[in-house]
C-alpha cells in the first residue's frame, strides 16, 4: 500500500488504484446462509454512493457526528469509509442522543430514535433489501442510496488530524469510547497488520464482534491497511468445526482473527 496514506479513504483510493478487481470484503451470515463478496470497485462504489447521501442527503458537516447502531456487517464497513469520506465521526455503538445523525439496524430502532437529527434505517437483510414499509420516523437507506452519484468529492478537504472514529476500548476494567483521528487510525490498523502478520493478498476470517477496537480493526481496517482483503462472518459460531474448515479451505483464508 502506498506510504503517504494518511486517512482512511486514502487507503481505499490505494487499494482502487492498485487492483479495483480483486475481492475486499466477503462477507457471511450464519444465520440466514446469506454470502456477498465485494471487490475493491464494488465496495468503493458503495462507499461513494454513501458519502454523497451523507454530504448531501443528510447535510452533515466536517466535525458532526454519525451514531452507527450497527453490527458487524459489510454495509456498516461502507459506512465506516463512508463517514472518512466526508469528515464525520463514525460514532460505533455511540449515544443517538449525543449525536448530530444516527444510522440504525432493524433491532436498535427504537434506541435511534433519540437522535433528534436525520436518521437512517438498514435492513440489513440479504443482498440490502428494502423494508417493506420505512419505520416511523427513519428513511430508508436502501430507498434512497441507489440514487445517489457514483462519484464523490467532499466539498471540504477532509483533514488527516481530524477525529475520524470513536469505537469502544477496555481499560481499567470499563469500556470507554476512544476517538481517533485519520492519521492514528491509520497508522494503528498498519501496525495491527504487521502483528497480525498480513501482507498484500493476505485472506483474514474475522467472527469478532464490532464492539471494540480489535473487532471493527480485524474486521475492516487491518487487511485495507495491508493491501489483503477480509472474510467478515456474523454468527460464526453457529459454523461446525467441520464447516468452518471447509469455508477456510475454499476461501483461500490466510490468518485468522476469531473467538474460537
Amino acid at each position: 500500500m502506498n506510504a503517504s496514506d494518511r486517512t482512511p479513504a486514502d487507503l481505499l483510493r490505494s487499494a482502487l488504484a492498485a487492483d479495483p478487481a480483486r475481492p475486499l470484503v466477503t462477507y457471511y451470515d450464519d444465520a440466514t446462509g446469506e454470502r456477498v463478496e465485494l471487490s475493491v470497485a464494488t465496495f468503493a462504489n458503495w462507499v461513494a454512493k454513501t458519502a454523497n447521501l451523507i454530504q448531501d442527503g443528510l447535510s452533515a458537516e466536517p466535525g458532526e457526528r454519525v451514531a452507527l447502531l450497527l453490527p458487524a456487517h459489510w454495509q456498516t464497513a461502507v459506512w465506516l469509509l463512508a463517514c472518512a469520506s466526508t469528515g464525520v465521526v463514525a460514532d460505533l455503538g455511540g449515544d443517538p442522543a449525543g449525536a448530530d445523525h444516527v444510522v440504525a439496524g432493524p433491532d436498535r430502532l427504537e434506541e435511534g430514535l433519540a437522535c433528534t437529527g436525520g436518521r437512517l434505517a438498514l435492513s440489513l437483510a440479504p443482498l440490502g433489501r428494502r423494508f417493506p414499509a420505512p419505520p416511523a420516523g427513519y428513511d430508508d437507506y436502501a430507498v434512497e442510496v441507489p440514487s445517489q452519484g457514483d462519484r464523490f468529492a467532499p466539498y471540504v478537504p477532509v483533514a488527516a488530524d481530524a477525529p475520524a472514529l470513536a469505537v469502544p476500548e477496555s481499560a481499567a476494567g470499563r469500556t470507554e469510547p476512544t476517538e481517533l483521528t485519520g492519521a492514528e487510525l491509520v497508522e494503528r490498523a498498519r501496525s495491527d497488520a504487521r502483528r497480525r502478520g498480513l501482507e498484500p493478498g493476505s485472506r483474514l476470517l474475522s467472527g469478532l464482534a464490532w464492539d471494540s477496537w480489535e473487532g471493527v480493526s480485524a474486521g475492516l481496517y487491518a487487511p485495507l491497511a495491508a493491501g489483503g482483503s477480509v472474510v467478515l462472518c456474523r454468527h460464526l459460531d453457529r459454523l461446525t468445526p467441520e464447516a468452518l474448515a471447509a469455508r477456510i479451505e475454499s476461501e483461500r483464508v490466510t490468518h485468522r482473527a476469531d473467538a474460537s
